[in-house]
């Protein structure tokens, strides 16, 4: 016997979709789950381990206890370590960015001149780095 996809009516279809996007969805559930358990530092390895234990025999439960317990500490978690993850990108990003160019290279030698830090011969070979 020879099977089509004319042989799986369109609501199989549409049902095998919906219970496909709810098994990644809880998937997606308990990764958030176990990453926000390992990322707490007020709670013992041993607290850590029966979470996880509850998490493997009674899934359903588990997840639904733990986001009942620890919603309010999962949010402020997931926002500090997004304002974290922020400050790092911003000092990263200024790390990295121009100074200004060429302009402001000869600036800060001529300030340098100005105040008796380098000679005029220094600040020539500054000029002359700068320029280059």
């Amino acid at each position: 016997m020879t099977l089509f996809a004319a042989d799986y009516p369109f609501l199989n279809v549409f049902w095998t979709m919906i219970l496909f996007f709810a098994w990644v969805a809880w998937i997606w559930v308990l990764v958030i789950i176990v990453s926000d358990l390992f990322r707490r530092h007020d709670t013992s390895g041993w607290m850590k381990a029966l979470w996880i234990i509850v998490l493997i025999v009674l899934p359903f439960l588990g997840v639904l206890f733990y986001l009942i317990a620890n919603s309010q500490g999962m949010a402020e978690r997931t926002a500090q370590q997004a304002q974290a993850n922020k400050a790092q990108f911003a000092d990263y990003v200024q790390s990295v960015a121009t100074t200004g160019g060429p302009a402001a290279e000869i600036e800060k030698a001529k300030a340098l001149l100005d105040s008796g830090a380098i000679d005029q011969a220094e600040f020539d070979a500054l000029k002359a780095k700068a320029l280059s």
